[in-house]
């Protein structure tokens, strides 16, 4: 039995398949080296717009159900500083991270009754996205508590043994991270 040998044709090395097959590879890695750079150029990008322009947390407990559940991913805007009543803030007290509703800012007096309800500047307030009373807790912050102009008055939606203003008194403009733009439901990831 004999075996067949298989032939390969030989291409014939000239100068311009040797420069074509250069070429090639130097496309190639001019292809490789763009993309690293696009790549770079995005990571860097990203940093920027979360660093400084955007937040991104995620809500550890249900303080804001039924609007916003343990889980949830919140994005927020860092840059703004002018809030109003009824804004979903983030922020900053004694080293831990909170998220709450402001009911109330400046130059507004807040009260929370010894029978569960809230009033600003005189007045009962009648939430109705909120299903449940405001109690007071003990003797933590006095009222009616006046606040100052660069100072809110915070709440969560799960009145119900959340921390918020009713714990820790106002808080301060400069205590704010941002204010809350969307939100990633958990159910959906």
């Amino acid at each position: 039995m004999s075996k067949r040998k298989k032939e390969t044709k030989a291409v014939p090395v000239t100068p311009e398949t040797v420069i074509r097959s250069r070429l090639r590879r130097l496309a190639d890695y001019e292809d490789v080296k763009s993309f690293i750079s696009k790549l770079i150029w995005m990571a860097v990008l990203l940093v920027i717009l979360f660093g400084v322009f955007f937040g991104v947390t995620r809500m550890n407990d249900n303080d804001m159900s039924p609007r916003i559940s343990s889980g949830d991913v919140l994005f927020y805007y860092r840059l703004g500083n002018n809030f109003r009543t009824q804004d979903v803030v983030v922020f900053e007290k004694d080293g831990t991270q909170y998220v709450g509703r402001i009911v109330a800012q400046g130059g507004d007096s807040v009260e929370v009754t010894d029978e569960s309800t809230l009033k600003i500047n005189g007045s009962t307030m009648v939430e109705s996205d909120i299903f449940y009373s405001t109690p007071k807790y003990g003797d933590e912050v006095e009222y009616p508590l006046e606040l100052a102009e660069d100072q809110y008055f915070i709440l969560c939606d799960y009145r119900d043994g959340a921390k918020d203003s009713r714990y820790f008194g106002a808080v301060e403009n400069s205590e704010i991270k941002g204010k809350v733009l969307a939100v990633l439901r958990r159910s959906n990831l």
